[in-house]
This record gives structure tokens, sequence and C-alpha cells, in this order.
């Protein structure tokens, strides 16, 4: 029987590639990705157990931002190592990178503490730590 054993790449469509690519490649470094292949219209970055793709939409698709709520992709979370990472990643959306917040860092379910922010297209992200709290208390 097949196993999974990983999430191997996400490949996300966008309206402008050069612009989401300029988001993407800040956001992303900022997390320790690094630019692993570029082509034309498509860009991959690696944190070496994920890639995260962009690739330009078609000219159907780029005539409307995604919404949440749309049949399709919802969000995509970036576990991080502590609350303090997902605090440091709100500071660098808003200061460096000027992503629109969609909500703020904090505790979201029993222990269970995120940031919710959004791409040039809308797409939904986020940072969040999970368990950190029961842990230290083990």
């Amino acid at each position: 029987m097949a196993r999974v054993v990983g999430i191997d790449h996400l490949s996300v469509r966008v309206s402008d590639h050069e612009k989401s690519k300029q988001f993407y490649n800040k956001l992303l470094t900022f997390l320790g990705f690094r630019l692993s292949e570029e082509f034309e219209d498509s860009t991959g970055w690696s944190n070496g157990h994920t890639l995260f793709w962009i690739g330009q939409a078609d000219e159907p698709g780029m005539k409307h931002k995604h919404r949440t709520g749309d049949v399709g992709f919802h969000h995509y979370a970036f576990r991080l190592r502590s609350r303090k990472d997902v605090d440091e990643l709100q500071a660098f959306l808003t200061d460096d990178l000027g992503a629109e917040i969609v909500d703020p860092a904090g505790e979201y379910y029993d222990d269970y503490y995120a940031v919710f922010f959004q791409d040039p297209d809308g797409l939904k992200l986020e940072g969040m730590k999970y368990g950190e709290k029961t842990a230290k208390s083990e």
C-alpha cells in the first residue's frame, strides 16, 4: 500500500508573476526558504523539506483575485518553531512586507497561536505554532 511521507510541494497561480515573486521572495526568505528554481512564468523556493511554487495564471484566471470561500484553496499554514516566531512574522509582514493582516497574532484555539495574512492576490496564508504551552507543562 502506498504511504505519503510528506508534502513535496504546493503550487499556486498568481495574477502578476513578477509582483508575486517579489512578495514571496521576501516572505519565504524570511521564513528560511531559498530560491531553488526560476522559469519565465514560475518560481520555486525550498526549505529542504517542502517546495513552494508560484506560477502565472492564465488570461481568464488573471481577471479576479482569489476569494476565500470559493471552491478550492482556503489557506496555507506555515508551522513555526515558537509563538515568538509568530510575533516576529507579524512584525515583518506589517513593517517590511506591507502585507494585509487578516487576523492578528493571537490564540485562535486552545494552545494554537497564529497570524493570518494575504498575498497580493488575496490568497490567505498563516504562520502558526501549536502545542507550545502544552509542551512546557509536560
